[in-house]
């Protein structure tokens, strides 16, 4: 059973502008765990690129937001989550078909994945 995790940058990761909850370890986990991941941002494609490069981090996709139906398209998962911070970011979530989920720890623990769930656990 295979689950998919976008990304969005800036407000969501840690590497972001303004930095997010989502630590890249927390990427690096999902990744081990078997998610497909990525990133869904404004940021142009080939900075996305060099930033998961930067952090020595394999994604399988990077997509503009407008974009995100396209990684549904081309993957196929039991579940599609998309981690943002703008109503810009869920519009085009649900518009793709993917769980949106706030980049708020309190989200994150209703809604997110299970592990990120259990890792924002008070």
């Amino acid at each position: 059973m295979i689950e998919l995790i976008s990304f969005d940058i800036d407000g969501t990761l840690e590497m972001g502008d303004p930095p997010g909850i989502i630590t890249l370890d927390m990427v690096r986990r999902a990744r081990q765990l078997g998610y497909l991941i990525g990133s869904c941002s404004d940021r142009p494609i080939s900075v996305q690129t060099r930033l998961w490069d930067e952090q020595q981090i394999a994604v399988d996709f990077t997509v503009l937001k407008h974009r995100l139906e396209d990684v549904r398209n081309q993957f196929s998962a039991v579940v599609y989550y998309h981690i943002g911070d703008t109503h810009a970011d869920q519009h085009y979530a649900e518009q793709a078909g993917f769980r949106f989920i706030w980049a708020e720890v309190d989200d994150v623990r209703r809604h997110g994945p299970h592990f990120l769930q259990s890792l924002f656990q008070a």
